[in-house]
């Protein structure tokens, strides 16, 4: 696989100049979907801007600890996807949506630095009716409690589930495709594959697939 592609053909979701550079880092294939998340090249060359070089991040991944989600990542190719916490320099970013759906690294406070909010995208049964379920970035737990397809948990890290978010009406929900991709509010109803969401008092009609859920009486992190 090439460790390059050109600039023009990244996901839309990579804000980044398309006249800047002719090729751009192209990451390793990992838990995230390609336009979900950045290559740590990205995130600390072209969004931080700890670095000037691709050269010059692969030095900053070798000489310091650059974690993200709280394990250390030393692959300048590697991704990181939606909600993912990287902590550099004493610093803390989170990876997010834009009001444009584009994909933002967001600084955080020293408090969320520990967990994040993860989506189930699907669930097995296993031996001794043990259910395990698979959170969107590729993390698979089994629970104590019952959860469904859509819902969320709130992690710890690595991954200790600090409470269940249902995919309900009046919870807090993050939008993350769509035509309202980046936007946040309050689920009203849902109906089949539809879903209706309030936005500053104005219902708002949106794919049932885009939700993710976020919190109760507000988000549980900077989102």
């Amino acid at each position: 696989m090439k460790k390059h592609l050109k600039l023009i053909s990244s996901p839309r979701t990579w804000h980044l100049p398309r006249k800047k550079n002719v090729f751009i880092t192209r990451p390793r294939p990992g838990a995230h979907a390609f336009s979900a998340g950045l290559p740590l090249t990205v995130i600390l060359r072209d969004s931080l801007q700890k670095a000037a070089t691709a050269r010059e991040v692969k030095k900053v991944l070798h000489a310091n600890e650059v974690l993200v989600d709280g394990k250390r990542r030393k692959d300048h190719r590697y991704l990181a996807g939606l909600f993912d916490v990287l902590s550099f320099a004493n610093e803390h970013y989170r990876i997010t949506l834009d009001n444009k759906g584009r994909l933002l690294v967001k600084k955080i406070d020293d408090k969320e630095k520990n967990g994040k909010v993860c989506k189930i995208v699907g669930k097995t049964v296993l031996k001794g009716n043990k259910i395990q379920y698979q959170l969107h970035d590729g993390k698979t737990l089994l629970l104590e409690k019952q959860a469904n397809v859509g819902d969320s948990v709130v992690l710890e890290f690595p991954n200790k589930v600090k409470e269940i978010l249902p995919l309900k009406e009046k919870m807090h929900i993050f939008l993350t495709r769509g035509k309202y991709a980046g936007t946040s509010g309050v689920l009203k109803s849902i109906s089949g594959t539809q879903a209706i969401f309030t936005k500053d008092g104005k219902d708002i009609e949106t794919a049932k697939k885009y939700l993710f859920v976020v919190g109760t009486k507000g988000a549980v992190m900077n989102v």
